[in-house]
This record gives structure tokens, sequence and C-alpha cells, in this order.
């Protein structure tokens, strides 16, 4: 991919968008399309353009830098410097039991008698208030092989504002979904899965959210899995 027009057209390609219905989405002709294919995306669209695949403006230019806005890569939740979660995970004795909850019926409701030990060190470490914490199960395939559909996540609901490349649990049309996140020219809300092949990311502006009920329910710092099967 030598110029812009050619990442535009991979972009399409990712997003599963024909020329002909970009076209309309953007309201202009399939013709302006052809030419944006073949000369290049105008230095006039490049920040509406990248705002709306969630990519670096610099890259759809281009081709340099990083796609994505940094960091979408996987990683784990930061730990306060000089500190480590392993040794705390390893000789910690005293442990929280965080309330599982589930969706239902548009909310957020917790399930009696269902919870989830963490080791208290390990909340101190990441400053988690204790009274923020919950867990529930993960609930798609978007985020694997990191998080398979099922795992438990632990989630803080005191962070809802979006750093870039973290992951959290929303609330969107009365549904659980959890996904990296980044945020784009005028708030627009950029989606992003483990899973990029097969869950293209998706953009939402703040009327979007509004009429789709999408809320951001907190930030996703700790998980586990159990494999469903022995090899062989």
């Amino acid at each position: 991919m030598n110029t812009s027009g050619d990442r535009l057209k991979a972009l399409l390609l990712e997003c599963n968008l024909t020329p002909s219905d970009f076209a309309a989405q953007r309201n202009v002709t399939p013709q302006h399309v052809n030419n944006w294919f073949k000369r290049g995306v105008p230095l006039s669209r490049l920040d509406e353009l990248a705002d709306l695949f969630c990519v670096n403006r610099r890259w759809l230019r281009s081709g340099e830098g990083s796609k994505h806005p940094a960091p979408l890569a996987a990683v784990l939740p930061p730990v306060p410097s000089g500190d480590s979660l392993s040794p705390l995970l390893a000789q910690d004795t005293e442990h929280v039991s965080l309330p599982f909850h589930r969706i239902q019926n548009n909310t957020l409701q917790a399930l009696p008698g269902h919870c989830q030990a963490i080791p208290r060190r390990a909340m101190d470490a990441l400053q988690v208030p204790l009274q923020a914490a919950i867990c529930m199960s993960m609930p798609a395939n978007n985020m694997a092989p990191l998080l398979p559909r099922g795992s438990l996540l632990a989630i803080d609901r005191s962070v809802t504002h979006v750093v870039d490349g973290e992951c959290y649990a929303l609330l969107h049309n009365g549904r659980l979904r959890v996904h990296y996140l980044s945020l784009g020219h005028n708030g627009t809300l950029c989606l992003h899965s483990h899973d990029r092949l097969n869950h293209p990311n998706e953009r939402y502006t703040t009327y979007q959210r509004r009429v789709q009920g999408l809320d951001i329910l907190g930030w996703v710092f700790w998980w586990s899995c159990l494999r469903m099967a022995r090899p062989g």
C-alpha cells in the first residue's frame, strides 16, 4: 500500500464496506471515492476519515507510524513503579470478595451469593476502591485469545474516563460488551477488539452513544479463564 488511496481501499475491505456504500455514507459520489483511490485522500478529508476508521492521520496520509492510536496492543493493567503483582498474588492470603453482576432488563444487577476472591494487596496496588469493584463474565469472543468467552472479569466502576488502549466493560443496547477503547475527533468513541480480523473497529458519536444507550461500566483490571478441555 503506497498511497493514502490504497490504504483507504484496504480500510473499506476491513469494514466490509463497498465504495458505493461508503460514498453514500459520506454524501459524495462514487466517482469521488474512485478519485481518492487513484489520487489519494484529499488533505481536507484526512482528519474526517482517520477519525471514522479510528486510525492515525499520519499513517493514513503517508503510511508512516502506527496504524492505530497507541497503545492498542493488549497489555496487563499498569502496576505502580517498583511493585509487581506476581509476588502479591503468590504470597497474599488476605482476600476480598467481589460480587458477581449480570445485565438484566438493561441494568446492572448483582447475583446474590456469587463472589470472586481477589488478593487485597493486589487491589491496593492498583488503587481499586473495594466498593467500586465487581465481577462479570466475558460475553463474546471478540477479545480472544486474550479473553475467551466466559472468562472471569474484574471491573473497576470508578474508572469510566477513556485511556487509549485500555480495556473496558460497556453497556450497549442492553447488553454487555468488552473492548479496548480510544477517543477520536469531537469525542467519538472507538471500539477495538483483540480479534481484529473477525471484529472490525466500531465508531460512535456522542449522539449515537446517547440514543443507543452506550455507557462505559468501568475498567477491566483483572481476568482469569479455564481451558474448556484437556489436550489430546
